[in-house]
């Protein structure tokens, strides 16, 4: 058996991996090449403790990927979802700094017993739980919303369900009546996890929208989507597909049993389909309605300046660290990225400190020098020692040596938001004689369409973050061969199969000791590179504007930096 204070003792080392990432990113104002950036906006919690009422509006570029818990695993989307509408058996505490990475329970009355060496997981839920309408939530809801998310028709969300619990080869969900006996619920209160392997960090893990309650009666498969059923404070008003989404409260939701949501505001109205730019302008001037508005997506790159050379408006600037690594996916699974000396080319001559120009340069990004984040790798690494501006030269005899010394033509496909972003790739990429064809892809859609294997590009930009910090919770998800999907494939946008790669993750997966298993996973970062089936890009910040009436506002140190929507809320709700 793991005792509770082996967990604590885990809990404990994680959190202070986390912070001593940030700290190794937060001290001097650095430059470009992967110096050491400080925080350029405001600093703890934005506009002080709200009060309670008025409407919360968000400026959003884009409608929701998905709000399906069983499909919700891209940020803001996902914070989204877990801190207004549905609750999950543990969650992170909504505070700024060290304190927001512990995690506390949510659903759960406390954070799982583990048994049997850590192979069973039992959970415990709270008396007087309710959803929307009053009815109550059950374990065995907990149960049919995690089997709901190895539907092969509910793509898109998170899979360690799929990686950790035993007894699912070949399992397909339970619309067809079949239930997994690797989850039990022997009383309405109790839900039990069988994992394939002891795993000490599960308490983290049922942080993930896959372990909040979905009730059978009221599943609608992928239509679920448009409605999820509130066990949240919030519940859905109406939904307008890319135009606006309105929460009214959930009358049925106790504070008394949630002690992380505060739900400040009546309503919260999500306005979709604005310009980027006007967005930042919009609240920038923060007039009228604006001052009680917050942005959804990253502020622009070009509005940097405005906002940087104005102490007032700077004042309003979230820029915390996302924890995240942005990179280059090459398709692996095809000419020519399937061949590795190609890939190392590509290394050589990509210009990230021109990533770090355009996007809107070094006060809100690093070059980024490895695929795990510093917070996962304890600090900085340099395996391959490549300078921030590229080696064209040693690309070009990389290419040479590949038989390409003409060069080749290749597609990459990017986010509507990244275009300056591939236009920099697309001019860097050219002085080795790379020759790119940029594709522009709504933000909504922008996952699915990268993640269509049969058609995927040769290229696409996307980063990915940690679920909670470990290694365990990167690397597998980004090359583990073995969870790339034909469609919905999520993380591995490379393709990368590995053998050697992939037995090196289940020897660490085997490992109980958080140190060893942290030191193996920068080593296994360090081998991965050499191989080369992504270019690492940018270790970013999330800057996030709000208008001049919001209060509790705070970049979150797990979620990427996003706004925590649980205690975000108006200094004034009269004004709104």
């Amino acid at each position: 058996m793991i005792s509770r204070s082996v967990r604590a003792a885990l809990a404990a080392s994680l959190a202070a991996a986390l912070t001593a990432g940030a700290a190794a990113c937060s001290a001097d104002s650095g430059d470009s090449g992967g110096g050491k950036a400080r925080n350029p906006g405001a600093t703890g919690v934005i506009g002080g403790t709200p009060e309670r009422g008025g409407t919360l509006t968000v400026l959003s570029n884009q409608d929701f990927a998905h709000l399906d818990p069983a499909r919700n695993w891209t940020m803001p989307d996902m914070d989204f979802g877990i801190r207004l509408l549905y609750r999950t058996l543990t969650t992170f505490r909504a505070e700024p700094g060290k304190k927001g990475t512990e995690i506390v329970p949510d659903l759960a009355t406390d954070l799982g017993t583990p048994s049997e060496g850590g192979k069973v997981w039992t959970f415990t839920l709270k008396k007087g739980l309710t959803y929307e309408d009053g009815s109550p939530i059950t374990s065995a809801d907990v149960k049919y919303n995690v089997e709901r998310s190895f539907a092969a028709d509910l793509t898109g969300g998170p899979d360690y369900a799929q990686q950790y619990l035993a007894g699912t080869e070949g399992y397909a969900g339970p619309l067809d009546g079949e239930h997994l006996d690797s989850i039990e619920v022997p009383d309405e209160r109790t839900v039990v996890f069988r994992l394939q392997r002891p795993l000490a960090e599960f308490s983290y893990t049922a942080t993930l929208p896959t372990f909040a309650p979905v009730p059978e009666a009221r599943d609608k498969g992928v239509q679920y989507d448009q409605r999820p059923f509130s066990s949240g404070p919030y519940k859905i008003d109406r939904y307008d597909r890319g135009k606006e989404l309105v929460l009214v409260r959930n009358e049925h939701w106790r504070a008394a049993t949630d002690p992380v949501r505060k739900a400040y505001p009546d309503r919260i109205v999500v306005r979709m389909g604005l310009g980027g730019d006007q967005i930042d302008d919009r609240l920038i001037a923060s007039g009228g309605g604006d001052a009680s508005a917050v942005e959804w997506a990253d502020m622009r790159p070009e509005s940097v300046a405005k906002v940087l050379s104005k102490e007032d408006v700077r004042a309003r600037l979230a820029a915390e660290i996302t924890g995240c690594t942005d990179m280059l996916h090459l398709n692996t699974s095809r000419a020519p990225f399937d061949d590795p000396v190609v890939r190392q080319a590509m290394m050589a001559a990509v210009d990230r400190e021109a990533q770090v120009t355009a996007n809107g340069g070094p006060a809100l990004n690093e070059v980024a020098t490895a695929y795990l984040p510093p917070a996962l790798a304890g600090g900085k690494s340099d395996v391959l020692g490549i300078p921030p501006a590229g080696d064209v030269q040693k690309a070009k005899e990389l290419l040479a040596d590949a038989g390409k010394a003409d060069g080749f033509t290749a597609t990459l496909t990017v986010s509507t938001g990244d275009k300056t972003r591939a236009e920099a790739l697309q001019q860097s990429l050219d002085r080795a004689g790379v020759t790119v064809r940029i594709q522009t892809v709504d933000p909504s859609v922008f996952y699915d369409t990268i993640g269509d294997t049969k058609n995927a590009p040769d290229m696409a930009i996307s980063g990915w973050c940690p679920d909670y910090p470990s290694g365990a919770t990167f690397l597998p998800f980004v090359f583990d061969g073995r969870t790339v999907q034909e469609t919905g494939n999520k993380g591995n946008y490379a393709q990368f199969r590995d053998e050697e790669v992939m037995r090196e993750m289940d020897r660490i997966a085997t490992l109980t000791d958080v140190g060893e298993a942290n030191e193996a996973w920068a080593g296994l970062d360090a081998e991965i590179m050499n191989k080369a089936p992504a270019v690492p890009l940018l270790w970013e910040r999330k800057p996030l504007l709000v208008g001049d009436n919001i209060a509790g506002a705070f970049g979150h140190p797990v979620w990427t930096g996003q706004f925590d929507y649980a205690v975000i809320g108006l200094k004034d709700p009269a004004k709104s």
